[in-house]
């Protein structure tokens, strides 16, 4: 064999014997912002209205409305026996929920309001860093694995190798799974979220019926 044959050989087999993704991080969530809108759209979104149906355990069923507009105001609600009963809310200055106890409204002390947007839209002037750590079957179905960093938190997403969709995200204590997605006006959401916790306590399924994206809605809606 030639000296430059056995150079290629080497050569290839080395190559063969590495991880190799034709894709990066950085461009598997440029694309997954893409397909499901767009970046410009994504910034230019400002409130959203979702309405359906969230199962508890195996039986339990209420009607639900979530709103949240930007930076950071939102607002969970669920009819019990016919009663509207807010699950939690934060109007700017302070995050609230019912109890269940008194029926009464009562702020939540130390409350850490999550932002409007995703973690993963403009991930790297937030301070995250992303790393893909190659592939694995969600619902037998390929996935892109990508840790999303900042400081000590860490959330992992799990990305559908054809289609982009975010079908899996896990967090310290609660692993989400995302499905049946539709258009929404020029966005694509997902319709189904079942969310796990390590406590099971907090288990649930939800069943979107209607989303109302970029409508008015007063600031009143928020307040405690």
């Amino acid at each position: 064999m030639h000296s430059r044959n056995l150079l290629g050989t080497v050569v290839l087999f080395l190559l063969c014997s590495l991880p190799v993704f034709s894709q990066t991080a950085s461009e598997i969530i440029a694309k997954n912002l893409e397909v499901t809108g767009g970046i410009t759209n994504w910034n230019k979104l400002n409130t959203v209205r979702i309405k359906g149906t969230a199962t508890l355990g195996v039986k339990d069923k209420y009607s639900i409305e979530i709103i949240q507009k930007r930076p950071n105001l939102t607002k969970s609600i669920m009819e019990i026996d016919g009663k509207k009963v807010v699950l939690e809310g934060y109007d700017g200055k302070n995050g609230y929920r019912t109890n269940f106890t008194t029926g009464k409204k009562e702020i939540i002390k130390d409350y850490k309001p999550e932002t409007f947007d995703s973690d993963l839209l403009n991930y790297e002037s937030k301070g995250f860093t992303a790393e893909l750590k190659g592939k694995e079957k969600v619902d037998g179905k390929d996935c892109f694995k990508i840790i999303l960093t900042k400081n000590s938190n860490s959330t992992t997403y799990y990305f559908n190798c054809t289609s982009y969709y975010v079908t899996k995200e896990v967090k310290k204590d609660e692993t989400i799974l995302y499905s049946n997605y539709k258009k929404v006006d020029k966005y694509y959401m997902a319709y189904r979220i079942e969310s796990s916790s390590s406590d099971n306590e907090s288990d649930f399924v939800m069943n979107i019926t209607t989303i109302e994206i970029n409508k008015v809605i007063e600031d009143k809606e928020f307040k405690f």
